[in-house]
């Protein structure tokens, strides 16, 4: 069975190549770093490594890769024959493979069932990507690629940070990781997917996700930023920042373990699990790393201002959203726009326009405090 895997990156290589290759699959990654590509092809396998005191390690292998900008060909063939694709390409580049993938279920011979999972740190990935890909078809082969191809979504966890390694292929991750994903999306039978989690319902899932590990990962990384602390180590040790964060994830809680039902006990629990794997010594991620992207950060649906709309004193929450505004990483392209936008429009323009916060809102006038603090 052949696993067709778009992103020959850490998190590709780490987590989602590792976990296809210990379901049994015959896993290809397809990327456009051609030194990734052929290093992948000369060695045929590659080492993972646990980021802890015991640093164990495991070989996997074998494995092959494909330059997708130049072996469309391939690409298509391997698009026919694949029992299953995922993707950890990161959200912007989904809709830039999505032509290559329409491309090649249209030329797709085979009446097995195919199923399409996007891993990204997204919510409704697979959802996108397929809206994507459709919008690159014709109503009729729509209907086609809707008999025997799904794009069932999926919530991924693992920090696997920036890493410098003698053998280029080596990557090191943390041990814990969480796969979960929607079985009613599948076409055909569950596949086997080992470490994965099945579930009706996602929302939960992402949600509690989303607004715990990326939204504590991001307000450990900016609060830091503005405290100038280099690593998201360093940020969660400093007492008043892990308060922050400790702060903002009980206001998200507040919120999961209403609209979900989640016991309060088991959420803590889970809230300082979370806190404990920021504090992993044997990880090194800058701050900058984590927090680059404030743009798509800052939306109105994501990690930050998405709990924040939802309960009544998001005091923590604001805080992150301000550290947020404030970050100018020169390095980040997204930050200098960010911070061009500010100048042009106001901080309040920018509220309105990029996080979806009106006047009128309350959430609006706490960040503007919190700003002026």
């Amino acid at each position: 069975m052949i696993a067709l895997h778009f992103g020959a990156g850490n998190i590709g290589r780490g987590f989602i190549g590792a976990l296809l290759h210990h379901s049994g699959y015959d896993v290809v990654f397809a990327d456009v770093n051609e030194t990734m590509v052929s290093l992948l092809n000369e060695k045929k396998e590659y080492t993972v490594e646990l980021a802890d005191g015991g640093r164990q390690t495991e070989i996997i292998g074998p494995v092959s890769a494909i330059n997708s900008a130049v072996q469309e060909q391939e690409l298509y063939r391997l698009i026919n024959e694949a029992a299953i694709i995922t993707t950890a390409v990161g959200p912007n580049v989904l809709r830039l493979i999505a032509p290559s993938i329409a491309e090649g279920l249209k030329r797709r011979t085979s009446s097995e069932p195919l199923n399409i999972i996007a891993c990204e740190n997204m919510i409704g990935g697979s959802s996108f990507l397929k809206k994507e890909v459709f919008g690159h078809l014709t109503e009729a082969e729509r209907e086609l690629v809707n008999r025997t191809v799904g794009f069932p979504d999926s919530a991924v966890d693992r920090i696997v940070p920036i890493q410098h390694h003698e053998d280029p292929l080596k990557v090191s991750v943390e041990p814990f990781f969480e796969w979960v994903i929607d079985r009613t999306g599948f076409a055909g039978g569950q596949p086997v997917l080992e470490g994965a989690l099945f579930t009706d319902d996602l929302t939960p899932f992402i949600e509690r996700k989303l607004f715990t590990v990326n939204t504590g990962h991001a307000v450990t990384a900016y609060v830091g930023y503005q405290r100038g602390l280099k690593t998201v180590k360093e940020a969660i040790g400093h007492p008043e920042i892990r308060r922050v964060v400790y702060d903002a994830l009980s206001e998200t809680g507040e919120y999961l373990v209403k609209a979900y039902g989640f016991k309060q006990s088991e959420h803590e629990q889970y809230m300082k699990k979370i806190i404990g794997r920021f504090e992993n010594e044997y990880i090194t991620d800058d701050v900058t790393r984590v927090a680059r992207s404030p743009l798509r950060k800052l939306g109105a649906n994501d990690r930050l201002v998405g709990p924040a709309k939802k309960i009544k004193e998001p005091n923590a929450l604001a805080e992150g959203i301000a550290a947020a505004l404030r970050f100018d990483y020169q390095d980040d392209p997204e930050a200098v726009e960010l911070q061009k936008l500010i100048a042009e429009k106001g901080t309040s323009g920018v509220l309105q326009d990029i996080c979806g916060i009106q006047p009128h809102e309350p959430l609006h006038g706490i960040v503007l405090k919190k700003l002026n603090q």
